[in-house]
């Protein structure tokens, strides 16, 4: 009696850890198909950096695989930043005041900003990046706060408070890329105040990664 029992619990345990997993990936797979428009573009197809130098494909993408060989991440180079963290809200996620750690590629249980990009209220693009898929690795510690950030529509706000200061950036488009695509990392333009949210998709998977570009309300 108590063998089926057991059986019994290890089994529903099975069934929802399983579900936690299908579920997500059948709901982006659905959007995929349904709603997502790819003929997107975000940033120039032969993108160039803010110093005028063409972006080459050899680049390696923002990923936790590459981060040896992604000059930013490398151990020793230091990044001078004003503060080490700030807070974003997306309402339409239902995420408020989660905790964006500056110059960090440590996202496992919070968000993280991009080391070398800008900050909130800046010229150019904040570019943050979250999990989309929870971990089940005892004693993991990972949040998974972008899992719906297909959901994510045009017009939708993102809210940014950054030592005491608010910032509104209103979504204008998404684009999914190749892990290798850094062009995403780079403002569409050089005179626009630009946020962007970056993770990894299907939920589960980091096959691709998913972008979702801002502007700053002015």
């Amino acid at each position: 009696m108590f063998l089926k029992g057991l059986s019994l619990l290890l089994l529903g345990v099975g069934v929802f850890v399983l579900m936690q997993v299908i579920l997500p990936f059948l709901a982006y797979q659905i959007w995929e198909i349904t709603a997502y428009d790819k003929s997107q573009i975000l940033t120039d197809p032969a993108p160039v950096s803010l110093s005028g130098d063409l972006i080459g494909s050899n680049i390696l993408g923002v990923s936790v695989e590459n981060i040896d060989n992604f000059p930013a991440f490398i151990a020793g180079n230091k990044i001078m930043v004003p503060y080490a963290e700030f807070k974003l809200s997306v309402p339409k996620l239902g995420l408020s005041d989660i905790t964006v750690k500056v110059a960090s590629n440590d996202f496992e249980y919070t968000l993280a900003h991009l080391p070398g990009t800008n900050l909130p209220g800046e010229r150019g693009n904040v570019f943050i990046t979250g999990h989309s898929s929870l971990s089940f690795t005892p004693g993991s510690k990972k949040k998974a706060y972008f899992a719906n950030l297909h959901q994510i529509k045009i017009g939708d706000e993102v809210l940014v408070e950054a030592v005491g200061q608010k910032f509104k950036y209103i979504v204008e488009g998404m684009k999914i890329v190749d892990p290798k695509d850094t062009s995403v990392i780079l403002p569409p333009d050089k005179m626009g105040r630009y946020l962007s949210l970056m993770t990894c998709v299907p939920p589960g998977f980091n096959t691709k990664r998913l972008i979702v570009l801002a502007r700053l309300k002015s």
